[in-house]
């Protein structure tokens, strides 16, 4: 997965030091008056190398990857960076990674550290930056001496690399996951200490409990009532009857069931179930999947089904619904989310055991 590119320049090169682009700007003509972080703690972790896949141009490349470094900066290390408005006020944490050359050809400009990035233990992916190496007095920046260096601008086989990620979390919260991703290979994780990352202070419910919810319909706002009553794991071969990509092949369908009960005063068309996701410890967030089966009412795949067609919700009833999500291979899911629509709509989920 490749990272997100927020809005920060200057300080330092980390994982890319050669980009010229950038959104903000930081004070050069002042000196950081930060020490070096070169001797804060490591994060423990997980670090034995996988073999992965990594996509450049439409090329797929065969790689060895794995995390060597984990370590939790303070806000203060990027005082002098001005940063895009959603990661004002997270955390950095520093991660080196490693990548061996399996392949037989030189790879040129390899950037497979930003495929990795950090994850919560509700599937919330943290913020990759990159930082441009463009300041000469940077060198007393809080950042780690081993994010203050390009990765190799070329790699021969047999020949091993590193570089560093930037990652913002959000304050007070504790990474569970390292992730990798590419499109050609699915997801390889790392646990993050016991891979729990405090998973109780996360604000997640348990399957069973109920949130207040919206939903619009005919663009009225509907309240109602949404329960998780279940989720399990499907096997591809139960999408038999289907066409799907050779991507898609890869993936494991998981069925989520949730139960909505109308507490308001109209009716209101069961579409709820696009308002649902599963959240990965890879970090992705899986939208529902349409599946049209016209031989049996709804839409859906064999006891998975939909509302159907034309039905309405009536005030005071509840209706049982059932959507498809296809998991990444070497992805496993975290957590279902429910975001709502209308007045007042927020996102909330269930931890999945």
């Amino acid at each position: 997965m490749a990272g997100a590119i927020a809005g920060a320049l200057l300080v330092t090169g980390c994982g890319g030091g050669s980009d010229t682009g950038g959104g903000g700007t930081a004070d050069a003509a002042k000196k950081s008056d930060q020490k070096p972080n070169a001797s804060a703690p490591s994060v423990p972790m997980e670090t034995g190398a996988k073999k992965a896949a990594w996509t450049d141009r439409d090329r797929t490349r065969q790689l060895k990857v794995a995390p060597k470094r984990l370590v939790q900066g303070k806000q203060t290390d990027l005082k002098r960076v001005r940063l895009d408005s959603d990661v004002d006020g997270m955390v950095p944490f520093y991660l080196t990674v490693s990548y061996t050359n399996t392949g037989k050809e030189t790879l040129t400009r390899p950037d497979p550290e930003n495929n990795f990035t950090i994850t919560l233990a509700d599937g919330t992916p943290g913020r990759p930056i990159t930082l441009m190496n463009m300041n000469p007095l940077a060198t007393e920046s809080g950042v780690p001496k081993e994010c203050d260096k390009a990765g190799p601008a070329s790699l021969p086989p047999g020949s091993t690399g590193e570089a560093c990620q930037i990652v913002m979390l959000p304050k007070d919260r504790t990474p569970a996951i390292v992730s990798y991703t590419d499109e050609a290979s699915g997801a390889l994780m790392w646990k993050i200490g016991d891979g729990e990352g405090y998973a109780g202070t996360n604000g997640l419910m348990t399957v069973g409990q109920s949130a207040d919810a919206m939903w619009q319909d005919d663009n009225r706002d509907v309240p109602m009532t949404v329960t998780l009553t279940g989720m399990r794991k499907g096997d591809i071969g139960d999408l038999g009857r289907f066409q799907l990509s050779a991507a898609q092949k890869k993936m494991t369908p998981y069925y989520v069931t949730l139960r909505y009960r109308n507490t308001g005063t109209h009716v209101l068309l069961p579409t709820m179930q696009d308002g649902v996701g599963v959240s990965t410890a890879g970090g992705q967030q899986i939208q529902p999947m349409t599946f049209m089966d016209f031989s049996t009412p709804g839409n859906g795949v064999g006891s998975c089904r939909s509302a159907v067609a034309h039905t309405r919700l009536k005030p005071k009833s509840s209706l049982t619904m059932c959507s498809v999500h296809m998991m990444p291979e070497g992805d496993q899911p975290v957590a279902v989310t429910f975001k709502g629509e209308g007045r007042g709509a927020h996102q909330f989920g269930w931890r999945v055991p």
